[in-house]
């Protein structure tokens, strides 16, 4: 017998349902040290002595009693194997029941089909269970596969969603840029708005002067032309000094509404923090009041209340502080007399 036989025999062996030459290769097979096999043995001799607890129990038959009280009695079983007298040996199918004494085997042919019909079971069971580990292990491999293709569609769906966010940091990035260009841009659009708008205040408000100064020389036109065609006033010229040589000045005075207007013409350009002054003198020098020059160099200056002009004998202008004097401290520019 090979070996594989040998195995599929060592369950038939447990139970004693083989026959003796079987069982007697078996036993030389397991005298030669095989140690797969006696493990085996030890597991279906335990399995063996459980069988009979599995089994129904059954009612004894009523001449059972009768044919106990008629077997021979232990002792005379005993003699008749001391007249026969020592075995020399153990017969071959007896040295495994020597060395791995079996659990109070069965000889009936029920019994042994009983333990053949159970080992069957056993070796079926053993099967089914391997099929049905094997099926559960593949339907759990299948599991695992299909959860493993999920989380790798997972993984890519994530990598594309990482890179989706990317690029929207990028376009965020970007348009952050182009957020702050403009606000530069239209910062300094404000900044040109405002510097506009201060150069229109500026304008405007040169505007309203120059205005102001257009109404106030068309008023000192009108009075002047007033005093020029008024056939009682009086003109008194007023020529240039050494300071001034191509200087000159005519003043005309209107004593009935006691107005005099003040021409000068061609004096020298004034020094910063400088204005001129027109005196009045009669026995002291009075101030009539100060003048600048415009552009041409020349000067008007109206005087609304001139009250002592028939007394006064002299008129001079000086070069004076900003604001004047209460008396001449500066040179004499133009003088002239009644």
């Amino acid at each position: 017998m090979t070996h594989e036989e040998l195995e599929d025999a060592v369950p038939l062996y447990a139970i004693g349902a083989l026959e003796r030459s079987e069982r007697q290769a078996i036993e030389a097979h397991l005298l030669s040290g095989c140690a797969a096999c006696h493990a085996a043995l030890k597991d279906y001799q335990t399995v063996a002595s459980l069988l009979p607890f599995g089994l129904t129990p059954a009612t004894p038959p009523n001449t059972l009693k009768a044919k106990i009280m008629m077997a021979p009695t232990p002792i005379a079983g005993a003699v008749e194997a001391e007249q026969a007298g020592p075995k020399s040996s153990l017969e071959p199918g007896e040295w495994m029941n020597h060395l791995f004494p079996p659990i109070a085997p069965a000889r009936s042919l029920p019994f042994r089909l009983a333990m053949g019909f159970s080992a069957a079971v056993l070796i079926v069971g053993g099967g089914y269970l391997a099929w049905s580990s094997y099926t559960q292990t593949s339907q759990r491999s299948g599991e695992i596969q299909q959860l493993h293709a999920a989380v790798q569609q997972e993984t890519a769906r994530v990598a594309t969603l990482q890179s989706e966010l990317q690029q929207r940091e990028q376009t965020i990035g970007t348009l952050k840029s182009e957020i702050e260009q403009r606000t530069t841009e239209v910062a300094e659009l404000r900044d040109q708005m405002l510097q506009r708008e201060a150069e229109l205040d500026d304008a405007h408000t040169q505007l309203t002067q120059n205005e102001s100064s257009l109404q106030r020389l068309a008023r000192q036109n009108e009075e002047f032309a007033g005093l020029f065609k008024n056939p009682s006033s009086k003109v008194v010229s007023l020529a240039g000094s050494d300071m001034a040589k191509s200087a000159g000045a005519f003043l005309l005075f209107d004593p009935s509404t006691k107005k005099a207007w003040l021409y000068a013409y061609n004096l020298p350009a004034l020094p910063s923090g400088k204005v001129y002054q027109l005196w009045a003198i009669d026995d002291k020098p009075v101030s009539a009041g100060i003048f600048g020059l415009d552009a041409g160099l020349k000067a008007r200056m109206l005087i609304r209340n001139m009250t002592e002009f028939s007394r006064m004998k002299k008129f001079a202008v000086t070069v004076e502080p900003d604001g004047g004097r209460p008396e001449p401290t500066g040179a004499i520019y133009l003088i002239g007399q009644i």
